[in-house]
């Protein structure tokens, strides 16, 4: 019986019986307190007095309203559960709705019937129901390309292995490098998802320090140079004359950018190129990696940082990576309270990411090194 419709019921009862029983006491009290005498209603018609018919016209008053409260606190009653009942049916479809929740019925969805409230607790407990089962779908997809990913490599050693023992191979330099070869990928896959796994359990260990953007992107921008001239892709920067100093964990944010540039590497043909734009805003300093390459489709922005994301779904082996480099940038940015986003105007018109960063005042700096100490 503890059930939060029994509880209104009770509730409304008691404050029902209250006002019908206060006519009945206040009458009560009237007659105790009346002077001594016979009741009007037993004198002759012609003995009684214009006082008489007074308290008579106020008894009868009294006894009328009484059973009309009597009468409306029945009905009054039965509206009242049944107002109850109505009320708290929501409540009860968001309990079958946690219920299924809990037992992975993740597209349960409850109706959105009652008061704006009741709906607005609906709404909120569907859209939680499809959070849940957009990441349950990502869970299963992300189990399924890592078991993709893995077993290329595998096989390959595998493979490889069982034809040098059955002679079909020499075991030359060769064949060993091609074996190398694999055993790093796949160190290399097993690596960056051990790195996403701690960024996505805000676990990953970030060693901030003064740092001057403005230089740790120049000496970036050196390091792909010579990549850039092999492939024939002009690639340039745009850097403030200024230091652009925060307290950042340079070699995370420098992985960023790598992956960042080596996915512009990747996408842009020859001929083709990639501008870093580096800019400071207030406490906040930006840094976009422009590039001229075959682009993004409207519909795929969202998932380009999804991990083992291919703009290519046949997952062409000629193009490197395991496909974890934008969600690892995604990642520390994200560990560092900054945003990146990528923009693109569709396919064969190049794409552009953007990393935002928070940058903290020199006397901030100096705080926390104080605190350290």
């Amino acid at each position: 019986m503890n059930r939060l419709w029994v509880w209104i019921s009770v509730v409304i009862l008691g404050v029902v019986l209250l006002v019908s029983l206060f006519p009945v006491v206040y009458r009560l009290v009237e007659e105790r307190n009346a002077p001594p005498g016979p009741p009007p209603d037993s004198i002759p018609f012609e003995e009684r007095t214009p006082e008489h018919f007074r308290q008579m016209g106020e008894r009868r008053a009294w006894i009328n309203l009484s059973r009309t409260l009597a009468v409306a606190a029945i009905f009054g009653l039965i509206a009242g559960v049944l107002l109850t009942r109505w009320l708290v049916a929501p409540l009860r479809q968001l309990e079958q709705g946690a219920k299924a929740i809990a037992k992975h019925q993740l597209d349960f969805r409850v109706p959105l019937k009652g008061s704006t409230e009741m709906r607005l607790v609906a709404s909120s407990f569907n859209q939680m129901a499809t959070e849940l089962e957009i990441q349950e779908i990502l869970r299963r997809k992300m189990l399924a390309d890592v078991t993709h990913e893995l077993r290329h490599p595998i096989h390959v050693i595998q493979g490889n292995l069982r034809a040098i023992l059955d002679e079909v191979y020499p075991l030359n330099m060769q064949e060993i490098d091609k074996l190398l070869e694999q055993t790093s990928n796949l160190t290399a896959l097993v690596d960056d998802l051990h790195e996403l796994a701690l960024a996505e359990a805000k676990e990953l260990p970030l060693n901030k320090q003064g740092t001057d953007l403005t230089l740790m992107v120049a000496n970036t921008m050196e390091i792909f140079q010579p990549l850039a001239s092999n492939k024939g892709v002009t690639l340039a920067s745009e850097l403030p004359s200024q230091p652009v100093d925060g307290r950042l964990d340079p070699t995370r944010i420098r992985q960023a950018l790598h992956n960042l540039l080596g996915n512009a590497m990747q996408y842009t043909p020859e001929g083709g190129e990639i501008k870093v734009v580096l800019t400071r805003s207030g406490e906040w300093a930006e840094i976009e990696v422009r590039d001229t390459g075959i682009g993004i489709p409207p519909e795929n922005l969202p998932r380009v940082f999804d991990r083992f994301y291919r703009a290519d779904p046949s997952r062409n082996r000629n193009i490197p990576g395991t496909g974890l480099g934008l969600a690892i940038a995604q990642a520390i940015v994200q560990a560092h309270s900054g945003e990146i986003q990528a923009a693109s105007a569709g396919v064969n018109q190049g794409s552009t990411f953007t990393i935002r960063l928070p940058l903290q005042s020199s006397s901030q700096n100096v705080l926390e090194d104080q605190v350290r100490k």
